[in-house]
């Protein structure tokens, strides 16, 4: 199979859809690998490198797609990429359609086989395409919520830590997943007053065990969530519903009950947020702000720590890649029922459920697509 990697072109994405070492693997099954010359710059990773590694480096992205049977990236297609894609083409990324009618009507038009990372399932019910960029978002939202609490950033002035005779900041974790349980790792790290809200007994539960005194857990209702927000110095939102649109927990009327320069960093800004004042902010201009409340809302977060990210995601993505390029992806798809749950689209359909529902598609069974 023909594999290629275009250099991701959406603001301030540093990442790369393959890394030197996944390229070899492909290369290693024989496969052709198409890299876009400077695909690997923001991760550190030269030209030569992917050369050494097997790759054929292409001067164009329209070139990768025209050429690949197969286009592995890391974000979701940009306009101009969609335009590039053809029918039967293999399209291997993360894509969050529920948010998006625009690409998914791209998608749906251009006959392409879809297979969003986020909606691949595991044998436990995780969602392991998702897991380590979860956890770098959930990482990075405490750190890019400390900085925007800085008063030359907008913020309150406030420390998360504190310092002795002086109280932490507190901090709400809305959600207890992966990106909330790591969320909560760095700020009790940090020394912050945590407080995590979640509405599964088990998930508060898990967490009061592993965190013990160091975090306090919530149960969440409209009540404790208002309550929880009022109290906040920085709230992170972390939470998931898979391939479905997040629901919005914090309202505007929640806002006029915040302090004059609290934080609110949305890390479900990529599913359309879960506070009702988020909208999709770049690495270039991070924030804005509603009733003194600064917004965090950056889509592609793990985008600012490249290296890390991209390496972690092919650690997960690789396998699947190599499958699907050995196997084609009908028999991939066929041996394993958990990458299945990846498909989204195929052949003018929508087959993932929460997005047909959330946008007002059809739904067509993923099963029906290997039977046709």
């Amino acid at each position: 199979m023909i594999v290629g990697t275009p250099k991701e072109i959406k603001n301030h994405e540093y990442r790369v859809g393959l890394t030197p070492e996944s390229a070899a693997e492909l290369v290693l099954h024989g496969h052709t690998v198409l890299i876009e010359r400077g695909a690997g710059g923001g991760i550190g990773e030269s030209d030569a490198d992917y050369e050494r590694a097997g790759a054929e480096l292409v001067g164009t992205a329209e070139e990768v797609f025209a050429r690949a049977e197969m286009v592995v990236k890391v974000k979701e297609p940009q306009a101009v990429e969609r335009a590039m894609l053809r029918e039967g083409q293999i399209l291997f990324t993360y894509l969050h359609l529920a948010p998006d009618p625009e690409q998914t009507a791209d998608l749906v038009k251009s006959g392409a086989v879809c297979i969003a990372y986020e909606t691949v399932t595991g044998p436990g019910g995780g969602l392991p395409l998702l897991k380590p960029m979860s956890q770098v978002a959930g990482r990075m939202s405490i750190q890019a919520g400390a900085t925007a609490l800085e008063k030359s950033h907008g913020g309150r002035g406030v420390l998360l830590g504190g310092v002795p005779g002086v109280m932490p900041g507190r901090v709400v974790v809305i959600g207890g997943g992966v990106v909330g349980f790591n969320a909560a790792q760095m700020a009790v790290g940090l020394g912050a007053d945590v407080t995590i809200v979640d509405r599964s007994p088990e998930v508060l539960e898990r967490l009061g065990i592993y965190f013990e005194a160091r975090a306090k857990t919530r149960f969440s209702n409209h009540a404790n969530l208002s309550e929880s927000v009022a109290q906040a110095d920085l709230v992170i939102g972390a939470v998931l519903i898979p391939g479905a649109a997040a629901p919005k927990l914090v309202t505007r009327a929640m806002l006029k009950t915040m302090k004059r320069g609290s934080v609110l960093v949305d890390v479900a800004i990529d599913q359309g947020g879960c506070f009702e004042t988020s909208k999709p902010t770049t690495h270039a201009d991070p924030t804005y702000v509603v009733d003194d409340v600064v917004h965090y809302c950056v889509a592609n977060m793990p985008g600012g720590v490249a290296r890390t990210s991209t390496y972690a995601l092919n650690n997960v993505t690789l396998p699947h890649a190599l499958r699907i390029a050995d196997m084609g992806w009908k028999g991939a798809l066929r041996a394993d029922p958990h990458l299945l749950g990846g498909l989204n689209v195929w052949n003018g359909k929508v087959t993932c459920e929460p997005v047909a529902r959330d946008l007002g598609y059809d739904y067509i069974p993923a099963a029906n697509a290997l039977a046709a």
